[in-house]
This record gives structure tokens, sequence and C-alpha cells, in this order.
């Protein structure tokens, strides 16, 4: 959805400058990126009008400013208009003074025609049908869906700017009262350093724990990571499906004794860090006698908890204070926020997941006979992937590239791809289309830039005889070679309704023969090793199909 800066219609020093103070220059920039239109910005409690656009349609917006104030009160991004194929959306963003603003703008939800009569949603947009039609034919349709999700995501990011900016005045703020304590500014601008999602938050809890450790006077550290998420999808990411300990220094605890300090301390009631000292660790009911004073604060983003960060037992036995709780607090907030981030971006990632699988039933809906083919494919691909030896994120790509390399076939005939017997020349040469047209449909999707290769040459042959660039050999990207290898064994093994899948000795046969012609031979090499996991693959898969009874021509045949 997001697009580069060089598009953008909106005037950024405009939008800051209104915007102000408040919402600040990043999220700012981020509701730009996100929507790539003009924005108008409307006061959330009055209606008033805080900043026209003059590039947006909307000409008359009197009439909205309490539907406005209405969607600022219910903090939910509504639409306001809606009269096919425009929306109008507002925006609701609390301020962190507490203040509201509403960002509002108009959106096409499919393409429009020139000659189409606009005449009805045109006179809500307050313009004519020949404005309506020019202004619509240069804007990205948009369904209302996609612009909700969207617009829930620039509020959840909204809201994580804000804390940030709270995290970084609270740091300021320690800078004064802690002027000789240069280390833990430090360890607290170090961390903020260190924020990025390609770093798991036990990693950084384990950075975290060990520069704690130099400015606190604890004999002992730890950090309990929570459960959360799901576990491993369609994309590998892997989830927490137990609590995490991690520890530094003296730690007295296992993680489940971690825990009954955390149930014994209602921790989680009191939304704000805990300190206890021998008046309570003291007592009788006290469950862990080795913990004299501890100080907890948690791990949360909103209403998400991923854990609790902790410190224990005073190198000289001495308590614990407000000096070392306010640390804590930032120093867990920060973790907070990094493990809301990463959940973020996990549920960012099944929803990508999700859009894929829904291309690969659009493949099984166009092409019902092969049902089944991309997600075999797929596995076969990462099993050969991990035979030779191939990195984590390569067989990651592996596995979105077996789900579609065939996703240009979306844009074949029906009566092409249906046919029953041999093509035509005509035919053929109409069917080898699919890997471009299947090119041109993701090559817009950034995420997916890994994946692109294989969907164009994975009908390349090891000799220059495939198509559509007649690569030879190691010109071929590696990952379209071993697709072609994983395609062409699912091709081959399968059952059709006017042929039976071919036995293992005659598919055997072929790659062997095929080694170093059509097929890369280190990738066929890998397939014979890996033969029996390939076979229960593929037979588990089969066991589960329904090949519908038709018939086809195939362009694997």
């Amino acid at each position: 959805m997001l697009t580069s800066g060089d598009t953008m219609q909106i005037d950024t020093d405009a939008t800051i400058s209104i915007v102000g103070d408040a919402l600040g220059a990043e999220l700012s920039d981020l509701l730009q990126r996100a929507f790539d239109t003009p924005l108008s910005v409307l006061d959330g409690r009055t209606g008033e009008m805080l900043q026209l656009d003059t590039g947006q349609p909307v000409r008359d917006w009197t009439m909205r400013s309490e539907l406005c104030r209405q969607v600022a009160r219910r903090g939910r991004p509504e639409f306001l208009d809606d009269e096919d194929p425009f929306l109008v959306l507002a925006v609701p963003l609390t301020l962190a003074d507490e203040s509201s603003r509403v960002v509002v703008a108009p959106f096409v939800t499919r393409p429009v025609a020139d000659d189409e009569d606009l005449s009805r949603p045109a006179e809500m947009l307050g313009m004519s049908p020949e404005e309506a039609v020019s202004w619509a034919s240069v804007q990205r349709p948009w369904s209302a869906d996609a612009l909700l999700r969207v617009a829930d995501l620039v509020r959840l990011q909204s809201g994580s700017l804000e804390r940030v900016k709270e995290l970084e005045e609270e740091a300021a703020s320690l800078s004064v009262h802690l002027a000789s304590t240069y280390e833990e500014i430090s360890l607290l601008y170090r961390l903020t350093q260190n924020l990025k999602i390609s770093q798991s938050d036990a990693d950084l809890g384990r950075i975290a724990l060990e520069w704690m450790f130099e400015v606190l006077p604890a004999k002992g550290l730890a950090l309990q990571l929570v459960p959360v998420g799901r576990q491993a999808g369609a994309l590998r990411r892997e989830t927490r499906a137990e609590p995490v300990l991690l520890t530094f220094g003296e730690c007295p605890l296992d993680n489940v004794q971690f825990t009954s300090v955390i149930e014994h301390l209602d921790a989680r009631a009191a939304n704000r860090p805990v300190v206890v000292n021998r008046s309570i660790t003291g007592r009788a009911d006290w469950p862990q006698p080795d913990v004299r004073q501890f100080v907890v604060a948690s791990l949360a983003e909103g209403d998400n908890l991923f854990g609790w960060l902790a410190v224990m037992n005073h190198v000289r036995d001495a308590e614990f204070g407000t000096v070392e709780a306010n640390l804590l607090s930032s120093v867990a907030a920060i973790l907070g926020i990094h493990s809301g981030n990463i959940e973020l971006y996990r549920q960012q990632s099944e929803l990508m997941a999700g859009i894929i699988r829904a291309l690969t039933s659009a493949i099984d809906a166009k092409d019902p006979y092969t049902c089944g083919h991309s997600d075999r494919v797929a596995r076969v691909a990462v099993r050969l992937a991990e035979e030779i030896g191939c990195d984590a994120a390569t067989i990651d790509t592996m596995y979105l590239s077996g789900l579609l390399h065939d996703i240009g076939k979306i844009g074949v005939e029906d009566s092409v791809l249906r046919k029953p017997g041999k093509l035509s020349d005509e035919e053929y040469e109409h069917i080898k289309r699919h890997v471009t047209i299947g090119h041109k449909i993701l090559q817009d999707l950034g995420k997916l830039d890994e994946v692109l290769p294989v969907i164009l040459h994975h009908h390349e042959s090891w000799d220059g005889g495939g198509y559509p660039e007649q690569l030879t050999s190691e010109t071929i990207p590696l990952t379209a070679r071993i697709v072609a290898v994983a395609d062409a064994f699912d091709a081959m093994s399968s059952n059709r309704p006017y042929r039976k899948g071919m036995p293992d000795e005659k598919i055997d046969q072929i790659f062997r023969d095929g080694a170093g012609k059509q097929w890369d031979p280190r990738v066929v090499e890998a397939f014979f090793l890996a033969r029996e996991d390939i076979r229960q693959i593929v037979t588990e898969e089969h066991e589960t199909d329904q090949v519908p009874q038709m018939t086809q021509g195939g362009c694997c045949e």
C-alpha cells in the first residue's frame, strides 16, 4: 500500500505546521506514506477545519463537521460518505495533550471508465461529473476493508510514537534528577538505538539485563517473557508457547518461582512498578526467602502484556526506592514497545500469509484440476532448499515462491488452461505467458521481491531451452532452479483426470536423464538425497486432494 515519497501529492511542510508539535513530524510522515493522498484535518472537539487541502475534491465540510466530532468521540475510523465508487474516510487521532484531530480524505474504490456516469457520487463530493471522472481516473483504488486496516495501523503506530515521545521526556527528566549517574542515561539511549524489528525481544532483553547490571546496585536481574501469538504459520515465524526467563548476575529464582512472586504481589493489577523491601519480604507468607529486596515492572504496550523486568537483592542489603523503580519502568517500557512492534510485525506477516493463501486459492479456483499443486511444490521446494544447505531466509522465500509460482495462471484463458489433450503451438505460446503475467501481478509488492525471480524463471532450462529469457545454468536464480525441480516432480507424480501419476522409477529416470539438460544437476542430486521425505510430502498432500473430473493440458507436461 505504501509508495515512495516522489508520488506524494500532500504538502509535507503545511501538514507539519498544522498538525504541529502534537502529532510530530514522524506521525505526519506516516499518514502521508500510508494513504498517499491529500489530507484535511479537523478539530475533533469543535469540528473546526484546521487544514483544508486544495488537492481534495470535497468542497464543503460544513455538513460533515458534526460527523467528524462524532467520529472523534467514538475513537475509531469510520466512513462519512459511501457512494460507489467514492468513500470519505475519517480517522480520529488522540494527541498527547489530550486534544484530538480527525484526518479526512476521499478515496476511490474501483477503476472508473472515462464515459462512466458519476452524477450522484460527484454531487456527494460537491463537484461536476466531469471533474469527478477526471479526479477518480488518477486515484489508486482502495477497498473499504483495506482503508480501515491501514487507518487502524496508523492509529496504532501513532500511539507508539506518542509513547516513544513520553519515554524521551522521561529520559530527559532522569538526566536532570540523576545528573551524577551518566551510565543510567547512557543505558536508555543505547537501548533505543537497538530498537529494530530484526532483533528479537529476547536478544534486546539480554542486552538490557547486562547494561542494567552495570548501573543498578543489584545482585541479580531477571526478565520473564510471556507467551504471545500463535504457533509458526505459513511464513515460519516462530512464537513463544511457554514463558522464558532470562537472568543476569545472582538470580535465586527459576521460572516457576519468579511467576509465584509476581502472583503473590499481584503485579498485574498494580499497573506500575512494584517495590518491596524487608518490611514485606520478612513476612512469613513471602514465597521466596532468598529474595530480600525486589522491584518489578511490566513490559506492556496498551493492554498487551509481554513480560516482567525485575531487579533483586541490593548489593549493600539496603532498600530499593524510586530511583531504581523509575529506571526499571523506563527500560520495561522500551522493551514493551519493542515487543509490541515485533507482535505487530508478526500480525502483518500473518496478514501477508493470508493474502498469499488467498492468491493460491484463486489459482486453484482458476485451475481446479491442479488443486493443492502450489502447496505441494512449496513444501517440496523447502525440503530441497534444506538439503542443499540454504539459509533460513532463503527457505522462507522458497515456501512463498512455491505457493505463488503459478499465480500468472489467473491471466491465462480458461479455454487454453482447461483444454483436453495436446496444446497447439499458439496455445502453448499463450500459456507460457503465465510467468510474465505472474511477475507483473506481484512486482509492486516490495515484500515479495525475492519471490519475483522464481515466478519469472521457474520454467528456464539448464541448457538454455526454457522460457521466457532462455537463461542457462547458473545464470538462472538458484531459487528458480529449485522450484523447477519441485514443480516438475509434482506434475509428474500427480494423478490427472486423463492419466495416472507416473511411477517412481519413471520419474527418477526422467530426472537422471534431465540433470544437466533441463535441471540443475545439484538440485537433482538433492532430490535423490531427500527422495523419501519428498515422497512422504506428496503422498500426504495427495491423500487430502480431490481431483475434479475434467481434462486439461498443463504447462509442466
